[in-house]
């Protein structure tokens, strides 16, 4: 002891004590003191995981002579009560004084501060490998943690709660040390926009099941669970018992033991559970260590706590890495002794500050992964963290975090990983749905039927086309109310929504409408179908054709128009001939000198010459001057259009019926009060009018809900009903019409779509199935089969006038005014000509009375008698 081996020339003496003290410290050297128990509801007597992996690390360590030749490790291993600091320290005094370069454990915070101070009076370093709040004032200078610093861990956290962009979390801790831990978790929600709740397990009792009821009355679904890995083992247990081991549920547990918890019960659940991993297990070194622990652990008694037998965790690890640090130190320990310390003396080993630079500066590749501690507080601040989530073929790592660079997420390169059937095969699925022609029908077998087989529809063949590309098996359930989903006064909601919302359902396949106020609440798949808003209605009854319907092609105004113009236009050509010296002739061509001209342009041959014209037919008068010529050719073409246009229009005036209908679009509802409309109760089309800002709609909107007990109606078929039966317009989506006016003639569609929106799958917020689903919709898109089904349930017989596609035969009702026009010309020719008849009968008797006259006063002056 009082040797300096450090002299420049020591004597021999000196020289031979060096080489004593060397071999005693080769042979005797190191002896590793546990003061520690295992867990506070352990037996004092059971051997711990960490007691074991601390003797598997020293046996390695001997066994294999690379790391230290010629050492052999010693150790002592105390057993105490963990919350019984005065007996930590009376236990750790007696290791101490025995001699010994590092003191691990325990790991109960009452026994650890104890233990902790002596260790900083008598300079020996003490290592641990649980979590420790770090001393305020830092006064642990011979104090090294293998365990992940927790601000670092609290980080990982935060940034796993941010990759998965949740907006609610529920964070359940088991001790006041999780909320140390969860430090920055629980001020993130001011930077995140995230709501967060804060619940602790009753202390001292792992019965966890009234907490757990909370949550799921609550509909938490993202719940972070901070406690010990067979605390974590029991929730596992009583979440399946309370049934919230289901795919719209995500666990996320901070212990870095959940993946040596048995997990195999619900590996098929479809729930989503993550956590971390801070073992190296790729590493084929770390692979080969642990399958060497297994094999000696299978051989041992088993494991509780919910742990897969043959497993190492976490602690049990660190404590191995921790043996190997310990070597890894003492490996560049030279010229070192270990002296026997005494408590109540106070003097400290004069090579521990040495030698815990030696722990800080040394650096070991572990089971858990890379060791560097940092050199001012002796804390792990640089490490990895696997993140594992569990799927149907176990834990697989889906990303790393690093300390440093932060998250990094794995692509997946396995061959089925794009297989969206990978989830869903082999699942059994709740579907809900309503009775609404034809999407979900009752079939009308000889026989009763029973499950799915009772229905029929668009919606069960879409059922069977997404189960046939997806795996899955479904069992169809009619909503209890028999409503799609709207929401009251008081923000609730009803309908299929609200079993979407309770998780009573996993599918709503049924026309339900994807709108804003449902997206918030549930998830849509891509829409199936797209529509719109119209209006069914009665359809309106047909015109009787009158006997001078012949007339309709032109209006009335246009008739009058054209008998103006024709009167117009001979009133100018009569005028212009008269004008005009061109139109002036001989009417004795023989006798040129003869001063008699004529003009052909009178006012009735002026009249005769427009109607002629306007006829098609012509007139034997021809203008011979150019300005006459002018207002002939102008009224020629004028006559060409109105000729036309009306035979162009008299086909379809004659043969098609004309409809009388009191409306005919959304605003000519709005302006009456007459005829009553109204919508679905509680369906999407309601919402619409209730929530739109147009003020045509507003209005319809004030106009349903004054008449609620009238205008509103429970379903569609009381809506078609009321169609039938009373004046009362159905404001409805236009695949529903379609359908319906295909089935029924009296019925039609008014007007065109009001607005456009589209079908959906509903799902529950969060769901893995609704990209699943959409994926198989567009799949079915793309091969046309959505076209194909649409086809199959909407075509009906048809209505007879509709399958009647030739032109219908005039009959006398359409055009026998014509033959009245003709009886009635015929009949004022008669007359006319009994009228000219008459008029010159009697002009011709005036002219014999004159003539006579005439021949008697001529007689009478010639005395010549009168014959």
């Amino acid at each position: 002891p009082d040797a300096d081996c450090t002299a420049p020339s020591p004597s021999p003496w000196t020289r031979w004590t060096c080489w004593f003290l060397w071999f005693r410290f080769c042979f005797r050297m190191l002896s590793f003191a546990i003061p520690g128990g295992i867990l506070e509801t352990r037996e004092r007597e059971l051997v711990s995981l960490d007691e074991l992996a601390f003797k598997f690390a020293v046996n390695n360590i001997n066994r294999n002579k690379t790391l230290m030749p010629n050492v052999t490790l010693t150790y002592d291993i105390q057993r105490i009560n963990p919350k019984d600091g005065f007996e930590a320290s009376r236990r750790v005094c007696d290791q101490l004084s025995l001699g010994v370069v590092a003191v691990f454990g325990p790991s109960h915070s009452s026994s650890v501060s104890a233990v902790q101070s002596i260790c900083n009076a008598l300079e020996v370093p003490h290592i641990q490998t649980r979590w420790k709040h770090p001393s305020v004032d830092n006064r642990d200078t011979f104090f090294i943690n293998l365990y992940p610093e927790y601000r670092a861990v609290a980080r990982a956290v935060l940034d796993v709660v941010t990759f998965f962009k949740w907006k609610k979390l529920t964070v359940v801790y088991q001790d006041s040390t999780g909320l140390m831990r969860m430090q920055e978790l629980i001020k993130a929600p001011a930077k995140l926009n995230l709501k967060m709740k804060i619940r602790q397990l009753t202390p001292g009792n792992q019965d966890a099941r009234p907490l757990l009821k909370e949550l799921k009355k609550d509909k938490e679904f993202f719940i972070l669970f901070d406690c010990s890995y067979s605390m974590a083992s029991e929730l596992l247990k009583q979440l399946s018992s309370m049934g919230m081991m289901t795919e719209y549920y995500h666990f996320f547990f901070t212990t870095l033991d959940l993946f040596a918890l048995d997990l195999e019960p619900y590996r098929y659940s479809g729930v989503n559970m993550t956590g971390f991993r801070l073992l190296n297990i790729d590493d084929p070194r770390v692979a080969s260590t642990l399958d060497k622990w297994a094999m000696e652990r299978l051989q041992g008694p088993k494991q509780d706590g919910g742990l897969m037998d043959g497993v190492m965790t976490t602690d049990a690890a660190l404590m191995y890495d921790a043996v190997f640090l310990v070597s890894v130190a003492s490996q560049r320990a030279t010229q070192m002794t270990v002296s026997s310390l005494q408590c109540h003396r106070h003097k400290p080993w004069r090579f521990g500050p040495r030698y815990m630079n030696l722990f800080k500066e040394a650096q070991w590749d572990g089971l858990t992964g890379h060791i560097v501690l940092n050199k001012s507080d002796g804390l792990r601040r640089e490490f990895d963290l696997d993140i594992i989530s569990l799927k149907e073929d176990g834990s697989t790592r889906i990303a790393t975090w690093n300390s440093i660079k932060g998250m990094n997420l794995i692509e997946k390169s396995t061959p089925n990983s794009n297989n969206v059937t990978d989830s869903l095969a082999n699942r059994t699925l709740i579907v809900t749905t309503i009775l609404e022609n034809p999407y979900v029908m009752y079939k009308k077998p000889d026989k009763d039927l029973v499950g799915n087989d009772r229905f029929e529809g668009y919606c069960l063949d879409l059922l069977k086309e997404l189960s046939n590309i997806l795996g899955f098996t479904y069992e169809v359930r009619l909503v209890a109310d028999g409503k799609y989903g709207a929401q009251n006064d008081k923000g609730e909601w009803n309908g299929m929504v609200r079993e979407l919302i309770d998780h009573v359902a996993d599918l709503a396949v049924a026309p339900l409408t994807i709108t804003y106020v449902r997206e918030k609440v549930i998830d849509f798949s891509k829409p199936f179908m797209t529509l719109g808003i119209s209006i069914l209605y009665r359809k309106p009854n047909g015109t009787n054709p009158g006997v001078f319907s012949f007339l309709n092609p032109l209006s009335p105004d246009i008739w009058m128009y054209v008998l103006l113009a024709c009167t117009g236009v001979s009133c100018v050509l009569f005028v212009i001939a008269r004008f005009t010296p061109y139109e002036w002739y001989n009417p004795h061509p023989c006798n040129p000198s003869s001063t008699l001209i004529q003009n052909n342009f009178t006012l009735l041959n002026s009249f005769w010459f427009g109607v002629g014209a306007l006829m098609r037919q012509g007139s034997e008068l021809m203008p011979k001057a150019l300005s006459t010529r002018i207002v002939g050719g102008i009224w020629w073409f004028f006559t060409l259009i109105i000729i036309s246009s009306y035979t162009a229009n008299l086909a379809a005036f004659l043969t098609v019926e004309r409809m009388d209908a009191p409306i005919d679009s959304a605003d000519d509802l709005a302006k009456q009060t007459r005829i009553e409309y109204g919508a679905v109760r509680d369906g999407s089309t309601m919402t619409f009018f209730k929530k739109s800002k147009i003020s045509t709609y507003e209005k319809m909107w004030a106009f349903m809900s004054s008449r609620k007990n009238t205008a509103l109606v429970k379903n569609n078929r009381e809506g078609i009903t009321r169609v039938l039966t009373t004046d009362y317009a159905m404001l409805m989506e236009s695949t529903s019409i379609e359908y319906i006016s295909q089935r029924n003639c009296n019925l039609t569609q008014i007007g065109g779509l009001i607005d456009s929106k589209g079908y959906g799958v509903g799902t529950p917020i969060g769901s893995p199935y609704r990209d699943k689903v959409t994926i198989a919709i567009l799949q079915l898109q793309e091969e046309g089969k959505l076209h194909m089904m649409k086809e199959k349930w909407w075509r009906g017989n048809g209505c007879p006038e509709e399958d009647n596609k030739e032109a219908n035969a005039l009959g006398v009702e359409n055009i026998g005014g014509i033959f009245i026009v003709l009886a009635a010309g015929l009949v004022l020719s008669v007359f006319v000509a009994i009228g000219e008849f008459i008029y010159k009968a009697r002009r011709n008797a005036d002219i014999e009375e004159v003539s006579r006259a005439r021949r008697s006063s001529r007689g009478a002056q010639t005395g010549k008698p009168f014959v």
